[in-house]
């Protein structure tokens, strides 16, 4: 921990700022704070830590190990039903495995894969049938199980995988067959060795009498692999081992692929699409496509899950970065010694604008956790319940995996050689979250869902407000963009900096300028693809491609806004006063930090003049000295201990090393043996 001796003052107008790090603890562990303490008691014994650099074999079994110690002692069946020993509690059951990554993300890993996919398919995409007869096994273990959805050929393009599955009326089975290489399961946890049945995506083809072949799109099947006994794989099925990867080395993720294998009728899980034994299919959704995104959206809790977990990563760093940086000194500014790293104004811009973003993540994810809840519980689930959930997690869990990846490296570096070491936990947990920018949905394609998502809400609100509405957010935009505006705005901020950054504190400016650049960057984006709908099909699609990094963009600007707001209520929610200014300067380090990163757009759109966007900066500089005296309590708050961390730079053995040091050389200047530099000595 930093001392207070190593802290610089707090300015006397700032003396009533401080940080209840057990309350905002509290506060950030949020509405399943009891699970979540629990999840971290168990990940903070040995039993089920990651051992850095233990070979691959025996990593996967270290992983099956745990994965059958949580299943016998540690509750970890909250989201199945209750009679069949869950607690159908969705949202505490995510919370509890997101904080599994802080003991080995390969365990937070495949206990997705056992449960929030392989056991949670049969239980969302199944009826009675498939729970009564597959789920009870799939959750105590009995049988590990893969969701073999991904192929070699096609990722997150699932509505295309060449995997068929097609009805024979004679013996009322289902031929599941991979008809080229490319159409193999790819990438899938448990299939390499563990596995011993699969979940499988397939085109499901009917063709009941008299009548064509018809393909009914993708749906799923509960596959056999293995033989339990043997581990060998049954007639028909085999697969590859994906060997060694960039991280998560405990899984033992492999590739399947299928040779007419034949499976019951009754092994359809069938909740959204059902064949009757003469071939006739049926399905409560009459859309194939509303259908398809259906059984889709019921497997959000994936990328919910590794929106958490991306988040806790990212705290674990920080926490083992700050806290390094506030004892490890470096380089003679003023006195006899050295000065430690975080007083350095460079450190600062490195580290705590990461933490404001961890912040605001982590408020952001409580709220995507309190939707997910609303609608598998039952008390939201509606269809535009469903839709928001489905665009709220596609714009949170890239924004947090791609956060988690830069303030993994940042964190890094800033701990020099020592970040480099294993022991010190930041480059493994850089190897194995790298995956989770692309798994559950690559984060680009995840915009680009977003994006269209936006503009739908646009042209939905264009309609219902009229043509006048286009006309005046038109005018709006032309008027920001007039040299007379921008040359107003100039005017108005000269010789005046501290009303400037006054206003730039100001929460309803923040949240104009933030809104205001999603707002805009939209409406452009629907003004250039307005004519999509009177092209060929070809020429529409060529359109939207040539708009592609726009509507990514925009995705962007809509995650970083949806943070910021919950990181706002977050704020409004704290009721120490101290600790409420505390969190309310991260906050704006937050806010105005994203208007820095973008200060091309504002200037180009004349939402900000040249002399108001050199306040921004200096402002951040500002907010930096007011937070250096708080940034380990800030960390501190995260609340995760020794046992977590298991980073020896950030157990307290550098600030004994440097007090060991200091200490050294005090006593030579007190003892006047203390050698006189050669310069001093001419």
């Amino acid at each position: 921990m930093t001392t207070t001796t190593d802290r610089p003052a707090v300015a006397d107008e700032h003396a009533d700022a401080h940080v209840d790090v057990a309350a905002l603890t509290e506060q950030l562990l949020g509405q399943y704070a009891d699970l979540r303490r629990e999840a971290r008691a168990v990940v903070g014994t040995p039993e089920f830590q990651k051992i850095e650099g233990l070979a691959m074999a025996e990593h996967r079994e270290r992983i099956l190990h745990q994965l059958r110690e949580l299943v016998a002692h540690h509750d970890v069946l909250r989201a199945f039903p209750t009679r069949l020993g869950g607690a159908d509690d969705h949202g505490g059951s995510l919370a509890r495995f997101e904080e599994l990554v802080a003991g080995d993300p390969s365990l937070q890993i495949k206990a997705g894969v056992q449960w929030g996919l392989f056991a949670s398919a049969i239980l969302h995409l199944g009826t009675e049938h498939h729970h009564d007869t597959f789920l009870p096994a799939a959750m105590s273990i009995e049988v590990p199980g893969a969701f073999a959805m991904t192929e070699t050929g096609h990722g997150s393009d699932v509505s295309a995988i060449g995997t068929t599955a097609e009805y024979d009326r004679e013996t009322q089975e289902f031929v599941v067959h991979t008809p080229f290489r490319a159409a193999w399961k790819d990438y899938l946890g448990n299939a390499a060795l563990h596995g011993t049945a699969a979940v499988v995506f397939a085109q499901l083809v009917t063709a009941p009498e008299g009548a064509p072949r018809v393909n009914h799109g993708v749906h799923a099947f509960y596959v056999p692999l293995r033989d339990p006994a043997t581990g060998e794989f049954l007639p028909g099925v085999g697969g590859e081992d994906d060997g060694l990867k960039g991280g998560l080395n405990g899984i033992d993720n492999g590739r399947l692929h299928f040779d007419h294998v034949r499976v019951p009728r009754t092994n359809l899980l069938n909740r959204y699409g059902d064949v009757a034994p003469d071939g006739t299919y049926s399905s409560p959704i009459a859309s194939p496509g509303r259908r398809f995104f259906t059984m889709l959206g019921t497997l959000v809790q994936g990328r919910v899950s590794l929106d958490g977990a991306a988040v806790n990563a990212s705290k674990l760093a920080l926490a083992i970065a700050v806290t390094y940086a506030g004892q490890r000194r470096q380089f003679v500014a003023e006195g006899p010694d050295e000065t430690v790293l975080l007083d350095y104004q460079r450190h600062q811009r490195r580290l705590l604008p990461l933490v404001a973003e961890a912040y605001a993540a982590t408020f952001a994810h409580e709220e995507l956790l309190a939707a997910f809840d609303e609608v598998f519980s039952g008390r939201g689930d509606t269809p535009e319940g469903r839709e928001d959930l489905e665009t709220l997690a596609a714009a949170l869990k890239p924004a947090s995996t791609w956060g988690a990846m830069r303030t993994i490296q940042e964190c890094r570096e800033a701990c020099g050689g020592a970040g480099y070491l294993a022991e010190n936990r930041l480059v493994g947990l850089h190897q194995d979250l790298d995956v989770y920018v692309t798994f559950e949905g690559d984060n680009t394609v995840l915009h680009q869902l977003v994006g269209k998502r936006l503009l739908t809400e646009y042209g939905r609100a264009l309609k219902a407000g009229g043509a006048g509405d286009v006309a005046r957010a038109a005018a709006e935009r032309a008027v920001h963009r007039t040299p007379l505006i921008r040359a107003v705005q100039t005017i108005s901020d000269v010789g005046d900096a501290r009303r400037s950054a006054g206003q730039l504190r100001d929460e309803e400016t923040q949240r104009e300028l933030l809104t205001d650049r999603v707002e805009v960057m939209v409406a452009e984006l629907a003004m250039a693809l307005r004519t999509a709908s009177k092209l060929s099909p070809a020429e529409a699609a060529a359109l939207v491609n040539a708009h592609q990094h726009e509507l990514i963009e925009a995705a962007r600007a809509h995650a970083e806004r949806v943070q910021w707001e919950a990181f706002t209520r977050g704020v409004h929610a704290t009721t120490d006063p101290g600790t409420k200014r505390v969190l309310t300067w991260l906050r704006d380090l937050f806010g105005l930090a994203l208007v820095e990163q973008h200060l091309a757009w504002y200037l180009v759109n004349g939402r900000l003049s040249a002399g108001r966007a050199r306040t921004v900066s200096s402002y951040l500089d500002r907010l930096l000295v007011r937070l250096r005296p708080h940034a380990q309590d800030l960390v501190d708050a995260f609340g995760y201990g020794p046992e977590h961390l298991r980073a020896p730079i950030a157990s307290g053995d550098e600030a004994a090393r440097q007090d060991e040091a200091r200490a050294h050389f005090r006593a030579q200047r007190v003892a006047g043996r203390e050698p006189v530099p050669e310069k001093h000595a001419r």
